[in-house]
């Protein structure tokens, strides 16, 4: 999987409430998420759009990655939020309630237009939200749809609505769906990143969340509000343990590279590609933290 930026956090921020925006940044998240969609009443989707166009614009988010979540495409708003959003130059669009890869060449056509017609060179991602069966079981398909595409990212609230299930702590009912979107983001070779969770007084409740998406494969989770932002880079930064045993690897791949060797050995464990590029990763996002492996 090519690792591109770290995106262990990604804040959502209501799009028409100015003063969290622009402050946005200094809450610690990887991703800060300006929302369109559903934190925004349809009587204030005009308003909203140019506010955060403005924000966009004229904020300083240092290093935090500043995406938009903007409306479906089959709705009146789509394409305007586009038409705002993109000449203001964000880092990536979410497209909420992807089911197919359609969905996201829909996006990907009207952002060339725009960005044609406004001479725009900087390169914007995708990050479809898969919040539907249909969505859950095209996964690979919406992952893989454009090279632009670089995360998956899972709502659990639509998606339990969708298939008839009430949602629940435990999130049994999420298992087998998270599962399919992480298979689907990595065979495509990108990054895939855990629902929200909603209750904000339940700190117990968000660790265990956060720990099982971890355990499952997922690079991050969403975030509703900014106190859940440490606890979650908390999660998947790694381990020391991790780091460590992820040095022994690649000091084993290099070694048995200089010597020629095909197979390569950690004491008695052969490690294939997949374990040696983990370990890769593991090192890389050490060193983006500050964890001088």
């Amino acid at each position: 999987m090519k690792f591109q930026r770290l995106r262990r956090s990604r804040l959502y921020m209501p799009g028409n409430n100015p003063y969290l925006s622009q402050n946005a940044f200094l809450f610690g998240a990887d991703c800060i998420i300006l929302d369109l969609e559903d934190s925004v009443p349809p009587s204030e989707k005009f308003d909203t759009r140019i506010l955060v166009r403005e924000i966009l614009k004229n904020v300083d988010f240092g290093g935090t990655e500043k995406t938009v979540r903007i409306n479906q495409m089959s709705s009146p708003f789509g394409r305007d939020d586009l038409e705002e959003s993109v000449p203001a130059l964000p880092d990536a669009i979410f497209i909420p309630k992807t089911e197919s890869a359609d969905d996201v060449l829909i996006v990907d056509e009207i952002v060339a237009e725009i960005k044609s017609k406004h001479d725009i060179d900087k390169e914007i991602f995708y990050m479809p939200i898969i919040e539907s069966a249909k969505g859950v079981w095209n996964a690979y398909e919406i992952a893989s749809a454009s090279p632009n595409v670089v995360m998956l990212t899972f709502g659990a609230e639509d998606f339990t609505r969708d298939i008839g299930a009430q949602r629940t702590r435990e999130g049994k009912e999420q298992f087998v769906a998270k599962s399919m979107v992480v298979l689907g983001a990595k065979a495509a070779g990108i990054q895939a990143s855990d629902t929200v969770w909603s209750d904000i007084d339940d700190i117990e409740g968000l660790r265990n969340s956060t720990l099982e998406a971890k355990e499952l494969g997922f690079d991050g989770k969403g975030a509703i509000h900014p106190s859940q932002v440490e606890i979650i880079n908390e999660i998947f930064n790694p381990t020391h343990d991790e780091i460590e045993y992820a040095k022994k690897v690649v000091s084993a791949f290099e070694e048995a590279q200089k010597k020629g060797n095909a197979v390569v050995a950690l004491g008695r464990k052969m490690l294939d590609p997949p374990v040696v590029a983990r370990a890769q990763r593991i090192i890389e996002l050490a060193e983006k933290i500050g964890k001088n492996p």
